[in-house]
């Protein structure tokens, strides 16, 4: 028997569902399908990383896209309020956007050093929260981890901008 990995990847993100998610909730809701918001939901839906404001604008800038700030900030507000984008605040100033992939949940850990955000999933986590839930009586509804830390790069980096000047790792005795 193999044991199961005690963390993963999050599930891909399936943009073209994610588009018609989008086109369904403008026409339940009678709001106009516009070539503006499908680029903007696309942008996010397709991206390999938590957009930030900039970052979209960014985007659809080398797209050819023409979306003013405000077109942006409501499309988003849009987005989130269908359920096919979800908002995070990482301490940072400002909000990142990612879209929501169906029926998962996942956990990210933040670099204080980059700003890197890495995504991964917990069969563990997601059995702790139930233990716990049912230790106490009490229903979760949903949770959100974020664990803040310095990723391996930026740890190597800072390694060897404080190794003292004229030495070297090689030649120690360990």
């Amino acid at each position: 028997m193999v044991p199961e990995p005690v963390t993963g990847p999050p599930p891909k993100v399936d943009g073209k569902a994610l588009q018609e998610g989008l086109r369904r909730y403008l026409r339940e809701h009678n709001l106009p399908v516009t070539q503006q918001r499908e680029e903007i939901a696309a942008a996010i839906f397709h991206a390999n990383a938590h957009l930030s404001v900039g970052d979209l604008e960014r985007t659809l800038r080398d797209r050819g896209v023409r979306a003013g700030k405000a077109t942006v900030y409501r499309t988003l507000d849009l987005l989130v309020r269908a359920g096919l984008v979800q908002e995070h605040d990482f301490g940072e100033g400002f909000k990142r956007y990612e879209p929501i992939v169906a029926q998962s949940h996942h956990e990210h850990l933040i670099c204080l050093n980059c700003g890197k955000v890495v995504e991964f999933s917990s069969d563990r986590i997601e059995r702790m929260k139930q233990l716990i839930a049912d230790q106490y009586g009490f229903r979760p509804h949903h949770h959100r981890l974020e664990i803040y830390g310095v990723v391996k790069d930026c740890q190597r980096r800072d390694a060897i901008t404080l190794e003292p000047r004229g030495t070297s790792s090689q030649g120690r005795a360990g």
